[in-house]
């Protein structure tokens, strides 16, 4: 099998490059090809002849995307469907990496992938409007949305809290926000076996297990044996300019029925911590 990445050089696009053997890959980066040129992209996939094109780039700047929407819709919507265009020209098969965003949180329960999509913020809508036109544009597509990604060689939540952990005796992290980190290195593991399994449809991708934003910096601070003290607080002390989904844990049947199974957050939190001293 031969496959295509695009976003190569972002956190979750390097860790696909790390965990992919066995197949050839092609690994591109923003500098490779801009997703808002569709000659840049045609060029890209006609040189690739892949099998499978991944497309892990985004503008996953989620206040950014609400201060610009028009910048978040180049890229995460039109920038998507010149990818599926050229998917469709060559024949390739096509994962679209997406986020739990495309749901507004008004519930209680794991989103399945037949709940309707109803983002509530910039981010989210610029991806559930790509959802929508590459199912409608191709056959053989495959969307894997996930969560709360965190990961090495690249700005997420843990390396922010370790940072901070360094400098402060106490942090305020809010509680009223509920989802599923997810460790990239995992997450790549279960795009590869979707591409391998010839997926097709929507499939949500994220570690096992749930929690606050204030219950993941504790388990931060907790593991890696820093001293600071972390206190809860709610959104409404932290206003930023995109709104969050109170709720956006997805369920795992969709990933279960592939026979793919991630591995509960915590644990994929220490495998994090333990790259992350490997490579200091």
């Amino acid at each position: 099998m031969r496959a295509l990445i695009f976003g190569a050089t972002g956190m979750l696009g390097k860790a696909l490059v790390h965990q992919w053997r066995g197949d050839e890959i092609v690994a591109l980066g923003s500098a490779d090809a801009d997703l808002r040129d569709p000659e840049q992209v045609d060029a890209a996939v006609a040189k690739a002849k892949p099998d499978w094109i991944v497309l892990a780039a985004a503008y996953t700047d989620v206040d950014g995307c609400e201060i610009n929407p028009t910048l978040a819709s180049s890229i995460n919507t039109h920038g998507a469907v010149n990818v599926a265009k050229a998917a469709a020209r060559t024949g390739s098969k096509l994962l679209f990496v997406s986020t739990d965003y495309v749901f507004d949180g008004k519930t209680n329960a794991p989103y399945e992938t037949t709940d309707p999509r109803s983002p509530i913020n910039a981010y989210g809508r610029s991806k559930a409007d790509a959802e929508q036109k590459i199912a409608a544009m191709l056959a053989d597509f495959c969307i894997a949305r996930t969560s709360w990604l965190f990961g090495p060689g690249g700005k997420c939540f843990p390396d922010t809290i370790l940072k901070l952990g360094d400098t402060k005796p106490e942090i305020k992290v809010v509680n009223d926000q509920r989802g599923s980190p997810t460790y990239t290195r995992d997450l790549a593991d279960a795009i590869i076996a979707l591409c391998r399994a010839g997926a097709h449809g929507i499939v949500h991708c994220t570690n096992t297990g749930d929690c606050t934003w204030f219950d993941f910096a504790t388990e931060i601070i907790r593991q890696s044996g820093k001293a600071t003290r972390v206190r809860p607080t709610t959104s409404n002390e932290f206003v930023r300019p995109a709104e969050r989904p109170a709720y956006s844990v997805l369920s795992a049947t969709s990933l279960n029925a592939y026979g793919i199974h991630m591995q509960p957050w915590q644990q994929a939190l220490s495998d994090y911590l333990a790259a992350c001293d490997t490579t200091t």
